[in-house]
């Protein structure tokens, strides 16, 4: 993470919150191929939907500690004993909806695994294995879906995935680097394509 605040990000980062500037310069964008990790953002991308990523983001360690460290076989098998103490969790959102479809999603996410060897080659194959490194000068001009987004959500809901609309699968996207929306003139651009993380 670069300390310096004179540094061009992207402007959706507010620096007044060093665990949101932390957020943007060491992980936003980068290539994730692990699949722990890649549940652990479908697990927070979908428990955003309808709030803010940082609301998501401040929350991170509770939802690492309620959810067995995003370990999907772990969390596949949480009974309705497991609910009712996830419902009463002050570390997470308690939506019971929300925590129902993290276990339900945990499920089809190992279904995933035994299909295709990992989720990991499941889910690049909608950006063709390479990340999708786009031009935008603003933040306008970044989109809330794209045709990806749109072919991956239909593949995950068919699957039977819950809370997987395409603009939450956009943000999935951006965030485990298989698209690559840093603007232009942020500094983490250039070094993520550079193989830099």
């Amino acid at each position: 993470m670069s300390d310096d605040h004179n540094v061009c990000r992207c402007p959706w980062v507010n620096l007044g919150k060093p665990d949101y500037v932390a957020y943007h310069d060491e992980e936003w964008g980068v290539p994730v191929h692990d699949d722990r990790k890649l549940f652990e953002f479908l697990v927070l991308e979908s428990a955003q939907a309808g709030l803010s990523w940082y609301t998501i983001l401040r929350k991170r360690e509770g939802y690492r500690q309620a959810f067995a460290g995003f370990d999907p076989e772990q969390v596949a098998r949480f009974d309705s004993a497991k609910v009712q103490e996830l419902l009463a969790n002050p570390g997470i959102v308690r939506n019971r909806l929300k925590i129902l479809a993290t276990i339900n999603n945990a499920q089809r996410f190992l279904a995933i695994q035994q299909e295709f060897g990992s989720f990991d080659a499941y889910v690049w194959r909608f950006v063709g294995g390479q990340p999708i490194v786009n031009e935008f000068r603003t933040l306008a001009e970044c989109p809330a879906i794209t045709k990806e987004s749109d072919a991956l959500s239909k593949d995950l809901k068919k699957r039977g995935f819950k809370f997987m609309g395409s603009t939450v699968c956009y943000a999935h996207m951006q965030a485990t680097g298989m698209v690559n929306d840093h603007l232009l003139d942020c500094f983490r651009r250039a070094e993520i394509l550079d193989g830099q993380s």
